[in-house]
């Protein structure tokens, strides 16, 4: 494949990536969550969606794939620990983080389906 194909492979599965973001925020706030933050980047690691219900923060990483199996799969243990030491970073900066409690959950986005969402994943 040369240079041109990878870029646009590279691109097409960004987009994907994105356009399940969306599907899984849009998921959240129909179950009452708020989106506190998208692709929130710390030096720690990258959490796809900060969400908040009430004094529970949700740390949600989004997998789209076909199967939702492969999606939970798809959540390495090195990417477990990544999202959580940024999510005890997100949570330690919040001017209520005394009253906080976090989780961290797993969205799979299915073509043509509803996204799944396992809370207390891991």
């Amino acid at each position: 494949m040369s240079a041109d194909g990878r870029l646009a492979s590279k691109r097409r599965f960004e987009r994907r990536g994105r356009r399940a973001e969306w599907m899984a925020a849009l998921a959240l706030v129909l179950k009452g969550y708020r989106i506190a933050a998208l692709r929130y980047r710390t030096p720690l690691g990258e959490i796809d969606i900060v969400a908040r219900k009430g004094d529970l923060v949700a740390l949600v990483e989004v997998k789209a794939r076909r199967e939702l199996g492969a999606g939970v799969d798809a959540v390495s243990a090195s990417a477990q620990r990544r999202i959580q030491a940024a999510g005890a970073l997100f949570v330690s900066r919040q001017p209520d983080s005394a009253r906080l409690s976090w989780r961290c959950d797993i969205v799979v986005v299915s073509p043509w389906r509803w996204p799944v969402h396992l809370e207390d994943a891991f």
